[in-house]
């Protein structure tokens, strides 16, 4: 997704939450060699020291401490960047922080649903309060980090789709908040990529199995580990890269008119289509059997994979 139509980057300053690994980091990297400024936002001082370690590019590539469940960190944070910023001025905001909590609903521990919305939902607008008198300064961009998860919830991720459904409407009333102001606000919706997460996903889910009530777990526990055993096969499977997720979050800062919503990879595009085609009933009774098919099709491709010369 490398447009033609990007913008000059020299000079322009970003900020991007949770680019310690994965999805962020790819896009702080991508945005660097693009010729941006940018503060990477990450949570500890040996996240910052790994990414003070990227060699050279055009740009720069600034670690910030950044906690976006820490009121007194994106203060400091703020601080730091209205200092920093003060030749360029700050024009984007990229709200990519976030975790994802996969349970079933019934044993789901409230304080893992808190973790999940503090992060996803209330950091992203707690990051965007600070430095909203910024971007109004330079008429910049803001791009929130989504889900295609948000087009099609499957079982077992009630909280993780609470949280990136609660973002598009965030972002939908927010684009129309700020568009007299001059702020252009759009959303990528990546599909399923490998990252690190997924480690994290799995080690939460079995975190809360371990905690479940035995009679509540039983219901639910053969379905529950055939669903993220199946999870994590179609994202190692997955085409979809990281450096794909950087080129979109790329176009939405570079575009001269950027679009409201960019949906990386097929899933993500295929969940939008089904949910404007596809009644809900009979999505209720396609997804199980879309889970099932995609699982035979990883094992196939594995067993090629592993035959070939």
């Amino acid at each position: 997704m490398r447009s033609t139509t990007l913008t000059p980057a020299r000079s322009k300053s970003v900020l991007i939450t949770g680019a310690s690994s994965g999805l962020g980091r790819a896009a702080a990297v991508r945005l660097a060699e693009l010729g941006y400024r940018v503060f990477a936002g990450v949570r500890t001082e040996s996240s910052s020291s790994a990414l003070a370690s990227v060699p050279p590019s055009p740009g720069e590539l600034i670690p910030v401490i950044l906690d976006v469940t820490d009121a007194a960190s994106i203060s400091r944070a703020g601080s730091n960047l209205e200092h920093a910023c003060v030749d360029t001025g700050l024009w984007g905001v990229v709200n990519n922080a976030g975790i994802s909590v996969s349970s079933p609903l019934e044993c789901l521990p409230l304080a893992a649903l808190r973790a999940q919305l503090e992060t996803n939902v209330v950091g992203s607008i707690a990051v965007l309060q600070r430095f909203l008198p910024l971007l109004r300064a330079s008429e910049g961009r803001i791009v929130n980090v989504g889900s295609g998860v948000a087009n099609l919830p499957g079982p077992y991720l009630a909280a993780y789709a609470a949280a990136q459904c609660a973002k598009e409407g965030l972002s939908d009333a927010l684009r129309r908040e700020l568009r007299p102001l001059g702020v252009r606000v759009s959303v990528i919706e990546p599909g399923t990529v490998y990252t690190p997460i997924w480690g994290k996903i799995r080690e939460s889910a079995e975190e809360i199995i371990g905690s479940a009530p035995t009679e509540i777990l039983e219901v639910y526990r053969e379905r529950f580990i055939d669903f993220l055993n199946v999870s994590e096969r179609l994202a190692r499977a997955s085409m979809t890269l990281p450096s794909d997720f950087a080129d979109a979050v790329a176009a939405a800062l570079g575009a001269k008119r950027p679009k409201v919503r960019y949906r990386v990879g097929v899933d993500s595009t295929g969940s939008a289509l089904a949910r404007a085609l596809v009644p809900d009933r009979m999505m209720d009774a396609l997804l199980p059997l879309g889970l099932d098919a995609a699982a035979r099709s990883t094992y196939r491709h594995r067993e090629i994979r592993e035959v070939a010369p």
